[in-house]
């Protein structure tokens, strides 16, 4: 519901963010780990409205490493409160919420040892000794309250503990990571809503004698905007049907993916629209700037789009290692069929042979109209593995500062979840009589044979020494740059005589 709930307002970025900050994440640490009495004491009110969350996390010296924190709760001489002092920066909803999600640092006993580690708190405005800043002037969801939050010897009451002392760093992670997955239904809306204006601008706007819809590459732009939201509704839907299954199921990594793409296409879509419209779409006399704009942050913000990447690769990675290691560890104890396993399994996958799945043929999980996008995925899937256990034979620990690579590894993951998502949702359209299912097949087919030869050149390019592969060129004028902290060509017009 909250998925469907975000693709409708979305058409109104500023309050799409607002109920984000209140319900995606301000009120979310209270849902997902607090106790029953925070539960009864605080839900009923931010669930009716009465009350408004948000989400204090970010410091001015601690943005994408939010463990970095210098925020510090302090236990009372009387020990029936943690003084909270510190300051938060960028919170949305900062000026008017009554009940935040505040993250501070607490000293903890391990071991007999004392250190410090994060905690989260529930803490009302009421308590006393919280002063909100200015409301930011920002580039976009203007409407949105966005402004620094003070905390000046704040008294918490111990009851207002969410988790335990010093798990406050995890729960924060959790919050975020199951709050993104709706970015890929609010950017899905936001683009429908941009292709109804748009196609009507461009079927009535005539040109050379002709509508801007006859022009090929109008009809591009339309479906690109069309293939974006297919994809970005049904990886955000497919996820929150995994969210919804019974107990709290880790779909953090999946979230992310719907995060990553849904923020990135979005841009892309909103580019592509103002580009059809032209110069009607570059004034403030209508609302498409405005999509522009604001459509700006989302890479940025719930998590930076590159830190998303290094945790789609490396979560997936750590899984892939630990499988590794188990058949390293078999081999070294003399188990022969291992290697010859491993050995056979290079063998064919070097010749190219043939990969099934068990998704199509006379048991089929994807429609028959899907086969060829179908085994396009199993090929991808079937490269990717052995793709991935190349390199962790390559870097082993050090993969973990490979960024280049990492990146790639996760742009494959996002296209392989992205292939998955929609011949899922377009098997199901067909197989039970959806109107406009062939319109959703074709989608399908076309995203699939487009990210498949993606995903082929992307995984080429990080076999060893690839000729494809320009990592140590772009590393080398990165440095070259920014050691000088300036563009060091000389001008086309300067001379040396």
């Amino acid at each position: 519901m909250y998925a469907r709930l975000a693709e409708i307002i979305s058409l109104d970025g500023s309050i799409a963010v607002t109920l984000a900050a209140h319900q995606a994440i301000g009120l979310k640490g209270i849902l997902i780990a607090g106790n029953e009495a925070q539960k009864q004491k605080y839900l009923s009110k931010l669930a009716s409205g009465e009350h408004i969350a948000a989400f204090c996390l970010t410091e001015p010296g601690s943005g994408s490493d939010a463990a970095s924190i210098q925020t510090r709760a302090t236990l009372s001489e009387d020990g029936k409160h943690y003084l909270i002092n510190g300051s938060k920066i960028w919170i949305s909803n900062g000026g008017m919420a009554d009940i935040m999600t505040v993250f501070a640092r607490t000293e903890v006993v391990v071991d007999g040892v004392k250190k410090d580690k994060i905690s989260a708190f529930i803490v009302e405005r009421a308590f006393g000794g919280i002063t909100s800043g200015k409301p930011e002037d920002k580039l976009g969801i203007r409407g949105s309250n966005t402004c620094e939050v003070s905390f000046d010897n704040v008294p918490v009451p111990l009851e207002n503990v969410i988790g335990e002392i010093g798990g406050g760093f995890k729960i924060a992670m959790n919050i975020l990571n199951s709050g993104r997955f709706s970015m890929g239904s609010s950017s899905a809306g936001m683009i429908k809503k941009l292709i109804a204006l748009t196609a009507e601008y461009a079927a009535t706007r005539k040109q050379f004698n002709k509508s801007l819809s006859e022009f090929g590459m109008i009809q591009e732009k339309f479906a690109v905007m069309a293939l974006n939201a297919f994809v970005m509704e049904s990886m955000a839907y497919l996820t929150a049907g995994m969210m919804d299954k019974p107990g709290l199921p880790d779909c953090s990594v999946e979230a992310a993916m719907v995060k990553v793409f849904s923020s990135e296409g979005g841009w892309i879509c909103v580019s592509e629209a103002l580009q059809v419209l032209g110069g009607l779409g570059y004034t403030k006399n209508y609302p498409f700037e405005r999509y522009l704009r604001d459509c700006r942050i989302l890479p940025i913000f719930e998590g930076t789009n590159e830190i998303l990447r290094m945790y789609i690769a490396l979560t997936g990675m750590q899984y892939a290692g630990k499988v590794l290691t188990g058949k390293i560890k078999e081999m070294k104890k003399g188990n022969i069929g291992m290697a010859f396993g491993m050995l056979g399994k290079k063998l064919r996958d070097s010749m190219g042979g043939s990969v099934d799945l068990g998704l199509t043929g006379k048991d089929w999980v994807v429609h028959p109209s899907l086969t060829e996008s179908t085994k396009n995925l199993e090929l991808n899937v079937n490269f990717f593995g052995s793709t991935v256990e190349s390199l962790l034979y390559r870097y082993g620990k050090t993969i973990v500062d490979e960024q280049l690579v990492l990146k790639r590894v996760a742009d494959v993951l996002i296209n392989l979840y992205a292939m998955t998502a929609v011949l899922s949702r377009a098997s199901r359209s067909i197989s039970i009589g959806l109107r406009n299912h062939d319109h959703e097949v074709l989608l399908a087919n076309t995203f699939c044979s487009d990210a498949f030869f993606k995903n082929n050149y992307m995984m080429t390019q990080l076999q060893k020494n690839s000729p494809e592969n320009n990592d140590a060129n772009i590393k080398k004028i990165a440095r070259e740059v920014l050691e000088n902290r300036a563009y060091i060509c000389s001008h086309p017009l300067e001379r040396t005589y």
